[in-house]
């Protein structure tokens, strides 16, 4: 004797938009009885067999391996194929159900990965050996098990974009590369293997690694748990100490921890000097003004703070493992 599964009444309000055709996007509802753990995707391909074979979206394996069926499920990015139905209606009474951002809608729910791509061409994401001492022909290179641990995370990216669809830095700026690219960056960079490792770190600082926001909403996105807002906090890390302070992002980190360090609180006047320099005090003094105006004390050097000698003492254990190299 067999039992029914039970369902719910779903309601999926889908984006619609062809570009070639239509004037503006618009949301098309469906409504579905489904079992609570029916995969978005699953239902998508119900609604497309069902009730509307116009409906455009991309899919391969449904086993959240591919990363294909990367959209954005009531506001977020994620994979439609392990974002389950039930748990969305209960939260938020719908299904919404949108395209990627940050990249062009072809149509629906696909959308031109060609700048994805692009960015992560652009780190070289290959192997790049020292040619003045060629492996030999058919000789495996071998790497610890500690080598490979400095890896972390990242040989697990699946490249779906979440992370570049969530990313607000991308949204504000096209020509930043974007999480997975500056995850895969550090990956090589980390390899010992790897002969670029100072070439790759300078290449990319500027526009690239301080436009990041650290909002760590990639982290949040990525369904593989690549963490790929830790790696970019490393790579900053590491670019600073191959090349120190060469840009407003990198010398605004080094000002802030010599900042902080002076006096266990921010001197934010001094950190504008220290991050822009006096040309660059110069050309926002009215800037400079407008927030005097709204915050006079900006130009006050704060007190020390109690307990100041244990904020140093901080400071020295972190600087320990930089000074002895590790």
């Amino acid at each position: 004797m067999t039992t029914q599964e039970s369902t719910i009444a779903a309601t999926f309000d889908v984006y619609r938009f062809d570009p070639t055709k239509d004037a503006a996007p618009r949301y098309q509802r469906y409504t579905l009885d489904v079992p609570p753990h029916t995969p978005v995707l699953s239902a998508l391909l119900r609604i497309r067999a069902e009730q509307d074979p116009s409906l455009t979206l991309r899919y391969s394996c449904r086993s959240a391996i591919c990363g294909s069926c990367a959209m954005r499920v009531n506001s977020k990015s994620r994979l439609a194929c392990e974002t389950q139905v039930g748990p969305e209606i209960e939260r938020n009474g719908r299904v919404v159900v949108e395209p990627m951002r940050n990249q062009a809608v072809l149509r629906d729910l696909v959308v031109d990965q060609e700048p994805f791509w692009r960015q992560y061409d652009r780190i070289d994401p290959h192997l790049i050996l020292d040619p003045r001492h060629p492996m030999p022909e058919g000789v495996p290179t071998s790497m610890s098990p500690e080598q490979v641990e400095a890896f972390k995370e990242t040989p697990r990216c699946i490249a779906c974009g979440a992370c570049y669809s969530a990313c607000p830095a991308v949204e504000a700026d096209p020509g930043f590369p974007g999480p997975m690219a500056l995850a895969k960056l550090y990956r090589f960079v980390v390899d010992p293997r790897d002969s670029a490792h100072q070439d790759r770190l300078l290449r990319i600082q500027p526009g690239g690694l301080w436009t990041c926001l650290r909002c760590h909403l990639c982290t949040a996105a990525c369904p593989k748990d690549v963490r790929p807002s830790e790696r970019i906090r490393d790579l900053k890390e590491m670019a600073v100490r191959a090349q120190g302070g060469t840009e407003n992002g990198s010398r605004h980190a080094i000002g802030f921890k010599d900042n902080i360090r002076e006096r266990g609180v921010l001197i934010e006047a001094k950190l504008v000097r220290q991050t822009s320099g006096v040309a660059g005090l110069v050309g926002q003094a009215g800037q400079g003004v407008r927030i005097y105006r709204k915050k006079p004390e900006i130009l006050k050097t704060p007190r020390k703070i109690e307990g100041l000698d244990e904020v140093e003492q901080i400071y020295r254990a972190l600087d320990r493992p930089a000074e002895d190299g590790q």
